[in-house]
């Protein structure tokens, strides 16, 4: 009878879904309290039926764009692309944007939930296929507007990081880092690519997205790697070097975990004072509207973060069988939480950007937005200010905004943030398959002698 039960709830979670929301534990709390240096942690509500609040994909009006901070104003520098998710800039200035989707997952979601989950996710906007290219876009004539545009690499597997090492240039494909032969001002890659190492990916691939950064010297590669799942739903033998950070050796091509127990890292960044490094982790869902925070965090070599056992530190998530008290014990809580299913993925340390004085130190978060959340969190682009490598404990600074409209439709999802070369910031809307440039008001011309 509880399984018959189970399954008529799922249906039914299915049915309405697919017609809009379905919320069964409605936030009690803001998304101040789950945001900041002490986040508020309230019990967990679980339920056979999680939450499911969906702004369905829609996309811009003619003419339309996101709201912006005081002193700030948003125009598009390229529009009309294929789901960008990734932004980042050539030393001379130009932009590249990965162009990506998930790649076939036939053994991820399976059965009644997975069904469900994936009516929501195209729901969301994240069913299309994947274009598997990284686009160039060069603003030759520093208008603020891309020019030209051309394909600088295809035929990729849902790439998604990028870094140029010397003339080295790599990419993260779902499976595997790639590596390219780059010439300063080449708009085009023509060459083929040498695999530099395998990456976990396989026929359940959950979070598939992985983001890669090198090291200050050149001689490392950080990458990240979600987990194949919720809470380890799947086991852990299908966890395997996931919801970590891989440190990838460039001379030998060997890789150790450098850190783990994040859920699915995705930003990552150094701190310019401190010279840390940083990264934004999406957290774990069902657990209720108010838990669990994303967050952003330094990253400590060999530091575990909690996942699956644990979240935000020792709080045991009591889901997960076997327990692991031993790992628990060991579980770092993260520097800074970034609310509850709010989706934080873009993470942009400030430095050398132009805007108003307010965005001059700290970092840039384009949060994708809730599915698991009533009200829905998330859905725009924030700033945390820092001091001396740290978040200084204030709320964080909204930059764009209104990416869901009053009737509750996305209009778009920002993903990636970057500072372009003339301290703009850059953001990838997968939604509304723009790149917007965020930049500081001009200031008012002195008054004229008469």
């Amino acid at each position: 009878m509880l399984q018959t039960r189970s399954v008529r709830n799922l249906a039914l979670t299915a049915l309405v879904a697919s017609l809009g929301a379905v919320a069964w534990a409605d936030a009690t709390l803001p998304v101040s309290a789950g945001t900041g240096l002490n986040p508020q942690l309230p019990k967990p509500e679980k339920s056979l039926i999680p939450t499911v609040n969906i702004a369905p994909a829609k996309g811009w009006p003619a003419g339309g764009k996101p709201s912006t901070a005081s002193g700030t104003t948003v125009s598009r520098f390229a529009d009309k692309l294929d789901h960008p998710r990734w932004l980042y800039v050539l030393p001379n200035g130009d932009v590249l944007v990965a162009e990506t989707s998930a790649p076939p997952k036939p053994e991820d979601g399976k059965g009644l939930k997975g069904w469900v989950m994936k009516k929501v996710m195209n729901k969301a906007g994240a069913g299309v296929p994947s274009a598997n290219r990284i686009t160039l876009l060069r603003d030759a004539n520093a208008d603020g507007v891309a020019e030209t545009r051309t394909v600088f690499l295809q035929g990729l597997n849902s790439p998604f990081g990028m870094a140029l090492v010397g003339n080295d240039f790599y990419v993260a494909n779902t499976d595997a880092v790639w590596k390219y032969t780059y010439a300063p001002g080449q708009s085009q890659i023509t060459g083929s690519g040498t695999k530099v190492v395998d990456l976990p990916g396989g026929p359940i691939n959950h979070h598939w997205t992985k983001n890669l950064i090198a090291s200050k010297d050149g001689s490392k590669l950080y990458v990240t790697v979600g987990s194949n799942s919720n809470v380890a739903e799947n086991g852990m033998d299908a966890e395997k070097e996931r919801a970590a950070i891989l440190e990838v050796d460039l001379k030998t091509g060997s890789r150790r975990v450098f850190a783990s127990g994040l859920r699915n890292p995705n930003g990552l960044g150094w701190e310019p004072e401190s010279g840390a490094l940083w990264t934004a982790v999406n957290e774990r869902d069902e657990l209720g509207s108010d838990l669990v925070p994303d967050y952003m965090t330094s990253v400590r070599d060999g530091g575990f973060y909690g996942w699956p056992y644990s979240y935000y530190g020792q709080h045991v998530d009591d889901r997960v069988k076997p327990a692991n008290p031993g790992l628990v014990a060991k579980a770092i809580v993260p520097d800074y939480a970034l609310g509850p299913h709010t989706a934080s993925l873009g993470l942009s340390f400030s430095q050398g950007t132009t805007l108003p004085l307010q965005f001059s130190n700290g970092v840039f978060i384009g949060q994708h937005g809730s599915w698991n959340r009533e009200p829905r969190s998330g859905y725009k682009v924030i700033f945390v200010p820092f001091s001396k490598g740290k978040p200084t404990g204030e709320q964080p600074l909204d930059v764009l905004t209104d990416f869901v409209n009053k009737d509750g439709d996305a209009l778009g999802r920002p993903v990636g943030v970057v500072i372009d070369k003339q301290g703009a910031l850059l953001v990838a809307d997968d939604v509304g398959n723009v790149i917007w440039r965020v930049t500081a008001l001009p200031t008012a011309a002195p008054p004229t002698k008469p």
